[in-house]
């Protein structure tokens, strides 16, 4: 396994963080706790999940298959980084949602319930919530991270302009401000590049990716369909974009083939190869899938294949960050 430092802490993580979104209605507990136990001996020890994870069941039920797990063995909790996420509504309260101080510490004392923690590594803004200001948010992390109960605050799917605005207000009140955000980026969606890898290059922010392979577009999907072997890539967002992008899709599991590669383990080198990214998240429904994840972080992409997948999937203007991108 290949650890690195999370932005600017001194935490140091695993590359690969398991996923857990798949916890509950696609993996059930017994297979979600071998999973966790093969990850953790295959040396990832970032787990990441979100209050809202498991909602297939009941929302909530995620934290308690993990919580379940870590009260297994008193060692586990020390050998563990665990991030979770706050702000998707967890009920139809009025004030059970979203980003304000009441909701952020409420949410966080249900999450350590459920986890059987007393501690969250990092916490995570899910979405940002543009109803509450940042001095609100912050008093509230502020509070938890001065009681002991979140040692890091991150972020999700945030522009990179809310990033600025968030880390300004965090430095205004002495306060480490965000350590990391977690977005989407992969070969089919390269927006990313524009604002938010550089902002979070700028403010020392890790960077994690979930989706790397876009829902399962990028990990075979044409193949696993002729085969009726797809599961999450015969559905939702990879199937909608494979509409669009049939030809390129094609050309893509053609373009691996030919250098011998699964399209999987592309898809993920070729994210795990991008400046700024500290690593990627993974929400593996088998042991097969952590083993193939493994084996894209060890997989050194060639000059002429990166530059082959760059006109398959061009970057967005004249590439790189805005507004470089876009001038002529």
């Amino acid at each position: 396994m290949i650890y690195t430092q999370l932005g600017r802490t001194g935490l140091r993580v695993s590359r690969l963080a398991l996923g857990t979104v798949n916890f509950g209605g696609r993996v059930e507990e017994p297979e979600a706790h071998h999973l966790m136990d093969h990850a953790l001996e295959r040396g990832i020890n970032l787990i990441d999940t979100a209050n809202i994870y498991g909602w297939r069941v009941h929302k909530g039920h995620t934290e308690e298959v993990i919580g379940r797990w870590l009260g297994k063995s008193p060692a586990r909790r020390d050998q563990v980084v665990l991030t979770t996420k706050v702000g998707d509504p967890m009920s139809e309260g009025l004030n059970d949602r979203g980003l304000s101080a009441r909701n952020i510490i409420a949410s966080c004392e249900a999450s350590l319930r459920r986890l059987g923690t007393d501690w969250i590594d990092v916490y995570q803004m899910h979405h940002l919530d543009r109803s509450v200001g940042w001095d609100e948010v912050w008093q509230a992390m502020d509070l938890l991270v001065a009681q002991g109960k979140v040692r890091y605050v991150g972020s999700s799917n945030f522009a990179g302009w809310d990033i600025a605005t968030a880390q300004a207000v965090a430095q205004r009140r002495n306060s480490l401000g965000l350590v990391t955000e977690q977005c989407v980026y992969n070969l089919v969606t390269r927006y990313t590049e524009l604002e938010v890898i550089p902002a979070a290059q700028a403010y020392g922010l890790g960077l994690f990716v979930w989706s790397p392979l876009h829902g399962g577009l990028l990990g075979g999907v044409l193949r696993k369909m002729r085969t009726n072997s797809a599961v999450k890539s015969a559905q939702g967002r990879a199937l909608e974009a494979l509409d669009a992008q049939r030809d390129t899709i094609e050309a893509y599991e053609k373009l691996c083939a030919d250098h011998g590669l699964d399209p999987a383990v592309v898809g993920m080198a070729w994210t795990l190869s991008r400046p700024g990214v500290t690593g990627v998240v993974i929400g593996p429904r088998t042991e097969q899938h952590i083993e193939g994840a493994i084996e894209a972080l060890e997989c050194a992409l060639p000059e002429s294949l990166l530059a082959e997948l760059d006109v398959l999937f061009p970057p967005v203007g004249r590439g790189g960050p805005a507004p470089d991108c876009w001038l002529s």
